[in-house]
């Protein structure tokens, strides 16, 4: 990919997040009928690891994190996690010690089982 194509890529990417996040801070994914539903909650009954959300990003981008929490904690509590992801794709080329370390198996199990665990737990729990 040429050096162009990356910036453009990285500049529709960007527009796009923008324009998502300007949707989910103006509108309520809990009283507005244009955000999807879960199919896995409407098929089946159960709560899958990212229901709520949508709701919980509406929370985040109005500074309540604990209603965010409420709606997803699994997603709250993984913001340091992907803060840390991110910085490790950020600095790659410049500190691939630090990206190793935080893109190693161990890493990706721990995700798998924390996911698999919320995904249980909150069935169970009524989460």
């Amino acid at each position: 990919m040429t050096k162009t194509a990356r910036i453009a890529t990285t500049a529709l990417a960007a527009c796009a997040i923008a324009l998502a996040g300007a949707a989910y801070f103006a509108l309520d994914p809990a009283t507005n009928a244009i955000f999807p539903r879960c199919p896995f909650l409407t098929l089946t009954g159960l709560k899958c690891p990212g229901c709520g959300s949508q709701r919980a990003i509406h929370c985040l981008l109005h500074a309540d994190i604990r209603g965010a929490a409420a709606y997803n904690f699994l997603l709250v509590a993984s913001l340091p996690a992907v803060a840390l992801l991110l910085v490790g794709e950020l600095v790659r080329k410049r500190r691939p010690g630090f990206y190793a370390a935080v893109n190693n198996t161990k890493f990706t199990a721990g995700v798998l089982l924390a996911v698999t665990g919320w995904w249980i737990l909150r069935n169970i729990m009524g989460w």
